[in-house]
């Protein structure tokens, strides 16, 4: 297939990239962030910096997974409305096959061991990414003292008052637009690069003359309202239809398509909310089964939220209702995922036109320049997160003066993982060599020492 809009880059090309972003999409929405920062902005240069940031930013206000919506965000770019399906639907499949076949091993042999053992090592890996990711876009970021003041006070936030991802970044963006008004110099920085932009000397793939085809209409913006609703809600119809309002798969449909719009700030900030629901309310899982399901996301490609897919199989498989219990599970699997992930593309094809068009808007980017800088405390607090679960085996959670601290249990200090991780991130960051080989390697390395240590 041609590329799209006379551009370099061909569809078939870009798949393989959205391929190869898929099966490393580890670590939480920090460590994806940082996969395709590292791939579309440093190797392949497709996206410039500002241009990565600005769509990033716009995706971290939207309820869902960030990173997917970032993929589906570049990938329209690219390739219009194709190249967001794809980028977005390739992003969450290698996650979707992995947890329905680990549902199945646990529903039906109780065993996860095997995951374990294969991704002992790259977790590891992954966290040297995240780390080396905070570096590379604090860098380009953070550039006055003011914007590293509010990525600290993002980090403090989030990490030790467990602050709501939300009110941290609308605060931040309301900061930036005040500020963008009266101390421009300090808040307007995050700024459209003229070089990669005019008199064909273009250092990046997508241009704005490229992306010509996101200008918004309001003909537009209907279609793809009508279109998006329409196959959000169809597989609950016909549900309904053929089972009734009370059967297991619709009622999953149902409490998924609620979570979907009210899922800001990632699995973490609602997993509470979906346990307790699932549990106490519909019985869909055991006490603790949550636990297990995050475990799944955690250690496989995908979005965390895909802990929903987990939940979705269980309840269905142990309430299959006409069904035989494996056919169940799968279905509600494929439901679940179905109402959790078609919001994604709506957000992204109904309001990317928009912010693509108010780019070079100073006030605009004054507050996405401020997003930006608490999105580095945020990602930072993600990966001190990520390296305290990595790195220790046990935390414990203190409360001192209407603080959260997470303090780790010395005794569980395991230092196989520390090495990997640090010796992935000295080869990633000190000898910049690619990251694929780091990673294959940190896995062979973990799944040897979990095969014979673990």
């Amino acid at each position: 297939m041609k590329p799209s809009s006379q551009h370099s880059v061909t569809f078939w090309e870009a798949f393989r990239v959205w391929v190869k972003v898929a099966l490393l999409s580890f670590g939480g929405p920090a460590g994806q962030i940082a996969v395709m920062h590292r791939i579309l902005v440093e190797e392949k240069r497709w996206v410039s910096e500002s241009r990565f940031l600005h769509a990033l930013n716009y995706c971290m206000l939207l309820p869902g997974p960030e990173a997917q919506q970032l993929a589906v965000y570049i990938g329209w770019l690219l390739h219009r409305t194709l190249g967001g399906l794809v980028a977005g639907v390739l992003f969450v499949l290698p996650g979707f096959l992995s947890i329905l076949v680990l549902s199945i091993l646990y529903a039906v042999y109780q065993q996860t061991q095997l995951v374990q053992g294969l991704f002992f090592g790259l977790k590891a890996a992954v966290l040297a990414v995240v780390l080396e990711a905070v570096i590379r876009i604090g860098k380009r970021a953070l550039k006055n003292e003011v914007m590293v003041g509010l990525s600290a006070i993002a980090f403090v936030g989030i990490f030790f008052f467990n602050v709501p991802f939300p009110v941290i970044i609308l605060s931040a963006g309301l900061i930036g637009f005040l500020g963008g008004k009266f101390w421009e110099k300090k808040f307007y920085v995050i700024k459209v690069e003229e070089k990669e932009e005019g008199g064909g000397k273009a250092k990046y793939v997508i241009t704005d003359r490229i992306a010509a085809h996101t200008k918004p209409s309001w003909g537009r913006a209907f279609r793809v309202l009508a279109i998006w609703l329409i196959l959000w809600f169809s597989p609950l119809v016909v549900l309904i239809s053929a089972l009734g309002g009370s059967h297991v798969l619709v009622q999953e449909g149902i409490f998924f398509s609620k979570a979907a719009v009210v899922t800001f700030g990632g699995a973490y900030s609602v997993l509470a909310y979906i346990a307790q629901e699932a549990v106490k309310t519909h019985g869909w899982l055991l006490p603790g089964e949550m636990l297990d399901g995050l475990g799944m996301a955690e250690t496989t490609p995908g979005p965390l939220i895909m802990v929903v897919q987990f939940v979705g199989f269980l309840g269905a498989y142990r309430n299959p209702g006409p069904f035989d219990p494996l056919t169940a599970g799968i279905l509600g699997s494929l439901i679940t995922t179905w109402v959790t992930f078609t919001p994604c593309f709506l957000w992204i094809f109904l309001g990317a036109p928009y912010i693509e068009h108010l780019r070079g808007n100073k006030l605009l980017s004054s507050s996405l320049s401020t997003i930006t800088a608490a999105v580095v405390g945020v990602v930072l607090n993600l990966a001190v997160w990520f390296f305290l679960h990595v790195i220790f085996g046990e935390l414990r959670e203190a409360y001192p003066w209407g603080m959260r601290l997470l303090i780790p249990v010395w005794d569980t200090f395991r230092w196989a993982p520390f090495a990997i991780a640090a010796g992935a991130f000295l080869v990633l960051f000190r000898f910049k060599q690619g990251m694929i080989p780091v990673l294959a390697i940190s896995t062979v390395i973990g799944l040897i020492y979990y095969a014979f240590w673990g």
